[in-house]
């Protein structure tokens, strides 16, 4: 019934609520029977996706179609982030087998389910003005706007392949960075060793004047630390050549793939 109204996820409340009737311990054996047959699987404690036809010979379903309906149900914001969001701009270098979410107010567990785990990351706070909406089959998700996702690569490389990963994405989505346009409390929001690190990759590394001279201007106008800090954090930095532009030890040499 619910996959013809269109939904595709429900809670153990649902079920409860719906079969009121019903004891718990038969309704839970219910629901053990219709994910030992791939008809449905548990994304969390007490939570389910229906499995679509498509996706029965793997027996999962994409996290990016019950996402929304996920964070909903734990009453988190959240946004997509990483190389899960860059798929949404045709800049992942490959389909990535992590999905990456980021949200506020507590940290959540990673979610490992087949072979595709959620990792979730918490930040202090999401500001909205920086997340978008994107329609899905099932919906619609929030993600990252090309801008952020683009820092939040260089910000979180050590946990998501090095920063050789996180430039062959930024490599990708340079053409949709329109730092120029941005609201200039993006520059307040993203931490300036960060913004100043995805400058140099844009300007030095991956040539792309563009957005990278937007960037600038932004860091500038908005009066942005610019107190020397390493491109690779992490690795020492002493006996390394700064670059005096943006503020960057080159600690590191990059090498994107093709």
């Amino acid at each position: 019934e619910l996959q013809r109204r269109g939904r595709i996820t429900f809670s153990l409340q649902d079920v409860n609520s719906q079969f009121p009737s019903h004891n718990t311990s038969a309704l839970r054996n219910a629901l053990t029977r219709l994910a030992a047959k791939g008809r449905i699987v548990s994304v969390w404690k007490g939570f389910y996706a229906i499995i679509p036809v498509e996706y029965s010979s793997i027996g999962m379903i994409p996290p990016v179609l019950y996402i929304d309906n996920l964070m909903a149900y734990l009453g988190r914001p959240y946004y997509i982030s990483l190389f899960s969001a860059a798929v949404f701009y045709g800049a992942a270098h490959q389909r990535p087998q992590e999905f990456n979410v980021i949200t506020s107010s507590g940290s959540l567990r990673s979610s490992q389910k087949k072979d595709v785990r959620i990792n979730f990351r918490t930040v202090k706070e999401i500001n909205p003005d920086f997340i978008i909406e994107k329609k899905t089959r099932t919906g619609y998700v929030k993600i990252s706007c090309p801008e952020l996702t683009a820092t939040d690569l260089v910000r979180y490389e050590g946990e998501t392949g090095g920063l050789n990963r996180a430039a062959t994405v930024l490599n990708e989505l340079a053409e949709h960075l329109q730092f120029g346009k941005i609201p200039d409390s993006f520059f307040s929001y993203v931490p300036s060793p960060v913004i100043r690190r995805t400058g140099y990759l844009l300007d030095k590394v991956l040539d792309h004047p563009g957005p990278a001279g937007e960037l600038y201007e932004g860091i500038h106008r908005n009066e942005c630390s610019m107190r020397v800090t390493p491109l690779k954090t992490g690795k020492p930095a002493p006996g390394y050549i700064t670059d005096k532009k943006w503020g960057i030890i080159v600690n590191t040499s990059i090498e994107i793939d093709e």
